[in-house]
């Protein structure tokens, strides 16, 4: 089964130049309940749809008990749901989900959600003519169609901002960082990433956000056990300046985590690591380079938010971060992901001159 579900994106998008394929090794890892932290606390349910005897569809079910701890909303999800463009493998596979999540007792399906908000949130409806950025989803555009068609309404949707390294920072980002620092109690650095320090540096980025997004739509604290998992996952990936953390009056106040778009440098490898594939993707990685990043995750202090301290730390993080990554020959890079309702963070995308260029979106439906 396990083969077969992860293998049916081959045939749905073989005619799509825009897909991805992942690394089926990665994926067979993140669906392990053995090493995948997600469920420690939460249980799922996997589907298969098949036409005599071809696999033409897939779908998960899960119940996160942080999630039901946190809202008390008997709220399941559903994710990774692929299908070919039939309506009725489509009712099949949120049938059998819904009726999974009714059965454990949940009053509403949300979705989709690969697995949690940490992972890959949201159904791509808009910008299908590029590819994805590293740890971003892809469709194909009839999804949408065939899940609001059967009772599925928008919930929240997610934004991608499309931003070149090479254009100059316009007039007004400069200000907003000029008045702010001219007092000079900005400091910025990198991570430490010595053995020492790690293990608080990365401690101190998540107080930083179970902080800055504790009040966001749909936020669930990340277990400890993530996030070990998720430091281990930095430690192979990112260089020092790839972590910008600001200092405001000598507290950390800020941060900004950039990834190598590591889907920029998969893309030809069919998902398979052997025979060479590793090597390609280390020659890529630490050689010569990988020519976009996105910026995953950024947070300001509570406290600075709604002023013009927050905005000049939001704004000067990511002026630092793109002259690091500008130095490294990195061209462009994604900025995601941000909720459509937080006009805050959508002014100040368009101030720096950033565009949105995809679109994802989350659904609900009552479970009667």
């Amino acid at each position: 089964m396990w083969r077969a579900f992860h293998r049916l994106p081959y045939s749905l998008y073989k005619n799509d130049p825009n897909w991805i394929a992942p690394l089926l090794l990665e994926r067979k890892i993140h669906f392990d309940k053995s090493h995948n932290p997600f469920f420690q606390h939460a249980k799922a349910a996997f589907w298969l749809a098949y036409r005599d005897g071809v696999p033409v569809g897939r779908i998960t079910a899960q119940i996160d008990a942080l999630h039901l701890a946190r809202y008390n909303d008997a709220t399941g999800h559903f994710g990774f749901i692929e299908g070919i463009d039939d309506p009725s493998v489509f009712e099949a596979l949120l049938g059998a989900a819904e009726a999974w999540l009714r059965s454990e007792g949940m009053r509403r399906s949300v979705g989709p959600v690969s697995f949690s908000m940490w992972d890959e949130p949201g159904l791509l409806v808009e910008g299908f003519d590029r590819p994805p950025a590293v740890l971003m989803g892809h469709a194909l555009p009839y999804y949408q169609s065939h899940i609001t068609a059967l009772g599925y309404a928008q919930l929240q949707d997610l934004l991608a901002y499309d931003y070149h390294s090479n254009q100059p920072a316009p007039p007004a980002m400069e200000r907003v960082i000029a008045r702010a620092q001219e007092k000079k109690r900005f400091e910025f650095r990198p991570i430490r990433m010595d053995s020492k320090s790690f293990s608080s540096e990365i401690a101190l980025l998540l107080d930083i956000v179970n902080d800055a997004w504790s009040d966001n739509w749909g936020f669930v604290a990340m277990t400890q056990a993530e996030i070990d998992d998720m430091a281990s996952t930095f430690k192979i990936l990112l260089r020092p300046d790839a972590v910008v953390i600001a200092e405001y009056d000598g507290e950390a106040a800020a941060f900004a985590v950039t990834l190598p778009d590591l889907n920029a440098a998969i893309s030809d490898l069919n998902g398979r690591l052997l025979p060479i594939g590793f090597i390609k993707l280390l020659w890529r990685l630490k050689v010569v380079g990988i020519p976009s990043a996105r910026m995953a995750l950024m947070g300001v202090r509570r406290k600075w938010q709604n002023s013009q301290i927050g905005a000049a730390l939001a704004l000067s993080i990511i002026k630092e971060a793109r002259s690091n990554h500008v130095a490294r020959g990195v061209e462009r890079g994604e900025l995601s992901w941000i909720l459509d309702s937080n006009e805050r963070m959508k002014h100040m995308l368009a101030l720096i001159g950033a565009s949105i260029y995809k679109r994802y979106r989350i659904y609900e439906k009552a479970l009667s």
